[in-house]
């Protein structure tokens, strides 16, 4: 069963859907994170507690509002345009991730947010967005 959460930063807040993957659940069962938004490019970064291998499936083209899972950085990245290393329209990875879910809605919407910006995920409670703990 794919999971619903919310990841808010600053004055966006967006909800997004984790697939069935491996390193999808294993980012479940951590949440809620809290982190340090980077930006490279129209993509945003940030460090997290898990820890996961590669799986078979990874890649480094991906589509717009794909979230992944970059292992070398045990970071999470939200896609929303080309990167520094995109060729014209698509978006390319600084290397393969795994992918976990995607945002729902306007993925353009993380243009807003500033490099170093505060950033939070957490699970969606049902029928509405939930609070996330302060941390």
């Amino acid at each position: 069963m794919a999971h619903k959460i919310i990841i808010k930063t600053g004055d966006v807040t967006v909800e997004a859907v984790l697939n069935n993957s491996p390193t999808a659940k294993a980012v479940w069962g951590a949440l809620p994170i809290t982190g340090k938004a980077n930006t490279w490019g129209d993509e945003i970064y940030f460090a997290t507690p898990v820890k996961h291998e590669l799986e078979p499936a990874a890649r480094e083209i991906v589509e717009m509002g794909d979230l992944g899972y970059w292992p070398p950085g045990r970071a999470l990245c939200i896609f929303f345009g080309p990167t520094p290393v995109s060729t014209g329209s698509e978006i390319r990875c600084a290397s393969a991730v795994n992918i976990i879910g995607r945002v729902r809605g306007d993925p353009t919407i993380f243009k807003k947010v500033k490099d170093g910006a505060r950033i939070q995920i957490g699970p969606r409670v049902t029928g509405k967005l939930s609070e996330l703990p302060r941390k």
